[in-house]
């Protein structure tokens, strides 16, 4: 027997892979962290080089990431928005980050981010993540004080 999965449960999945994201990200859970993403994926990080491709390579980004931070960090998203259309999907939204790095520094921002989803093997799994903050191109700095 086969049958379709709905615009609605897509959308419900991806939903659920972005909850998983959050819990990953707050917890510094690296295996569910990485379990999110297909292994050819491409990601347009804030932090260098320009692109980190695969995700094996970007593995790398999220030990450092996490490596940074105390035990506390906390996600908000905001403004949360999912297209589904047949095995591809994407997700934007706003993402505020704060807690308390590891050298006591707090920090609170936010930042844009975007998901594109492919379904692999009945699995929504993302293959290309873009994060990125506005820059004051007056002076070449990024403007992470701004708020929703």
């Amino acid at each position: 027997m086969t049958f379709e999965i709905s615009k609605s449960g897509d959308e419900d999945e991806i939903r659920r892979q972005i909850d998983h994201f959050v819990t990953a990200f707050c917890t510094k859970d690296l295996d569910l962290m990485m379990s999110l993403y297909a292994p050819e994926m491409v990601s347009y990080d804030i932090v260098p080089p320009l692109q980190d491709a695969g995700r094996d390579t970007y593995k790398n980004v999220w030990e450092k990431t996490f490596t940074l931070f105390g035990d506390s960090i906390d996600i908000d998203i905001r403004d949360l928005r999912i297209s589904t259309g047949g095995n591809v999907a994407f997700s934007h939204n706003l993402l505020r980050i704060h807690g308390t790095k590891a050298n006591g520094q707090k920090i609170d921002y936010w930042e844009r981010l975007t998901l594109c989803f492919r379904k692999i093997d009945n699995n929504w799994l993302v293959v290309h993540e873009h994060v990125s903050v506005p820059v004051d191109f007056e002076n070449g700095k990024a403007m992470v004080d701004l708020k929703p």
